[in-house]
């Protein structure tokens, strides 16, 4: 069998990590594997699930986690407690996050809607920081906002203690989620018509055009339709995607979450969106006059 006994076994252990005595995390497990640790395919417009592969196995999100970053600044937007041209002055804390970025330095000051285009087409980490220090006062403070808005989803098996998707630090829990779980997020997230505005992005300027953000996205303007939605990747945590397609008036969302290969990844969420508009197409195709 692709998935191995073990590898759900030990995914069985349960979603946070065990820490030593002295409070320092154990070597963080491998949650990846051939082709995929798990995957899902939903109709976006009802939610039905038309295609799963063991989606309830408990991976690494890595950066797809960003995509809760859009969601809670969207509906503080849509609240009227944010706007999307207020500034946001950089804080010493984010311009000191590594990983994927935008290299901010402390005191410069950009709107919320320059950040959000560099945290989802740039995946960028200190951007993330600086809009999740503006929203929820700390890091810590914003990650609680995420975990809370994904149980309202019910995205019970996922849990949020990064702003980012970085893998932990000493003393630091990873996050947690599902292929089920991710999905049920991608739906949120595109009930928000602003949100296709930064996903389908393949190339921006950021700060006065003098760097140039490319998404990391590959099926972006490869895959018919595709607009969205978030890759993500550390070394145990695999290659993730969060993909979703329209065509025809249907849309589609494809979650891949730990496969050990990019490419492999790539080829099975442009595979399972093309199988999500063959199974609508069967739920909708008339049915054949009897004899």
């Amino acid at each position: 069998m692709r998935h191995h006994r073990w590898i759900h076994a030990a995914l069985a252990l349960g979603a946070l990590l065990p820490f030593s005595p002295a409070g320092r995390a154990e070597e963080l497990p491998d949650r990846s594997a051939e082709p995929y640790l798990g995957a899902i395919v939903l109709d976006a417009e009802t939610g039905a699930t038309l295609f799963e592969d063991h989606a309830a196995a408990s991976g690494y999100p890595a950066s797809i986690v960003k995509l809760m970053n859009l969601l809670l600044v969207l509906e503080q937007v849509e609240r009227g407690a944010l706007s999307l041209n207020d500034p946001i002055t950089v804080a010493a804390e984010a311009s000191t996050i590594g990983g994927s970025q935008v290299y901010l330095k402390e005191h410069e000051v950009f709107t919320v809607d320059e950040l959000l285009y560099a945290v989802i087409v740039q995946s960028a980490n200190d951007a993330a920081t600086a809009l999740a220090l503006r929203i929820g006062g700390t890091k810590d403070g914003f990650a609680r906002l995420m975990t809370e808005r994904a149980r309202e989803l019910g995205m019970t098996a996922t849990q949020f203690n990064s702003v980012h998707g970085l893998p932990p630090g000493p003393g630091q829990r990873p996050d947690i989620s599902t292929a089920r779980d991710l999905a049920l997020l991608c739906r949120e997230v595109l009930r928000h018509p602003d949100a296709l505005r930064y996903t389908s992005t393949r190339e921006r300027g950021f700060r006065n055009d003098t760097f140039v953000m490319r998404s990391h996205n590959p099926l972006l303007g490869t895959v018919e339709g595709c607009d969205g939605l978030k890759t993500g990747y550390f070394a145990k945590a695999g290659f993730s995607i969060a993909a979703t397609a329209a065509r025809s008036g249907r849309r589609v969302i494809a979650v891949v979450l730990g496969s050990k290969d990019k490419k492999i990844r790539n080829a099975k969420a442009a595979e399972l969106l093309a199988r999500g508009f063959l199974e609508l197409a069967k739920k909708t195709a008339p049915a054949r006059p009897t004899p």
